[in-house]
């Protein structure tokens, strides 16, 4: 796997596949189509009548977020595919430093967390908000997994960043179908009080259902998106208290991710923090 010098905007490569930033306004469009797909078409989110004309999925982010893409280099017919740069756009991840942020109204999540009292509690920390990821159906693979956290990770590293941050979602809105996973997440990796962010108020939902007992961990791991146990894996924690997203057909928790958290190891594939980045 190549690591990329900041001068460049590709992230990483892996087996016919490459991790980069959007460059233009049609690779951004080309996005917002396969997040269409994904969130509205498989995943059965409701689209509003613009994106429902479009095929898109769009908001005013778009805008001024940076657009992390992979792309699969393929000779197949790529006739109704998400063309481009000699292959098929297979994976995205939509990124927001805070700089950006502040300059544009604010972060995405506090549409449905409150974190004014982590940022004015750690105001030398520079955070990055994490959203909009989705991957096509038939490249959700531990290799495209890895190529997108490659390119976060070297994006982190080429901006000094403190923090990662934003919502991970577990599919649909039925709070009893997630009661028990919810609970684990709860007990098991709230976050401490000088992390902690809590969803907003009129959109709070309680996570803790009952008490932890050990014969439940194992069912609440097993029904883990693998977004959200990648997290865990990496030392995140948890937000107080969920949202549901009636939209996207969701029910959201909020991902805190330290990189002083992250567990040295994952360095040794990845990167250190400090390690030059050379292409």
């Amino acid at each position: 796997m190549d690591r990329l010098s900041p001068a460049h905007d590709n992230l990483g490569t892996r087996n016919g596949l490459r991790v980069r930033l959007a460059r233009t306004p049609e690779e951004i469009v080309t996005a917002q189509r396969l997040r269409y797909r994904v969130f509205y078409e498989e995943l059965k989110a409701e689209p509003d009548s613009a994106s429902s004309q479009s095929h898109r999925d769009a908001d005013r982010f778009d805008e001024f977020c940076d657009h992390l893409i992979v792309v699969h280099k393929t000779q197949r017919d790529m006739s109704g595919h998400f063309n481009i740069d000699g292959g098929e756009m297979v994976g995205t991840y939509r990124l927001l430093r805070q700089s950006v942020a502040e300059q544009n109204g604010g972060f995405y999540t506090q549409s449905e967390f409150d974190i004014a009292p982590l940022l004015a509690a750690k105001p030398e920390l520079k955070i990055l908000e994490l959203g909009r990821s989705c991957v096509l159906k038939e490249y959700r693979t531990k290799p495209v997994v890895e190529l997108l956290w490659q390119g976060i990770w070297n994006y982190v590293r080429q901006h000094r960043l403190d923090i990662m941050l934003g919502c991970a979602s577990f599919e649909g809105i039925d709070q009893k179908v997630h009661a028990s996973t919810l609970n684990f997440l709860a007990r098991n990796y709230a976050a401490p009080s000088e992390w902690s962010v809590r969803a907003l108020p009129e959109r709070y939902v309680e996570m803790k259902t009952d008490v932890e007992n050990a014969s439940d961990t194992k069912a609440a791991l097993r029904a883990l998106p693998p977004l959200i146990k990648g997290y865990l894996r990496l030392g995140c924690y948890i937000g107080e208290g969920a949202v549901i997203d009636r939209q996207f057909n969701t029910i959201d928790v909020l991902i805190i991710l330290p990189v002083s958290n992250i567990n040295p190891r994952y360095f040794t594939h990845f990167g250190q923090p400090d390690e030059a980045i050379t292409y």
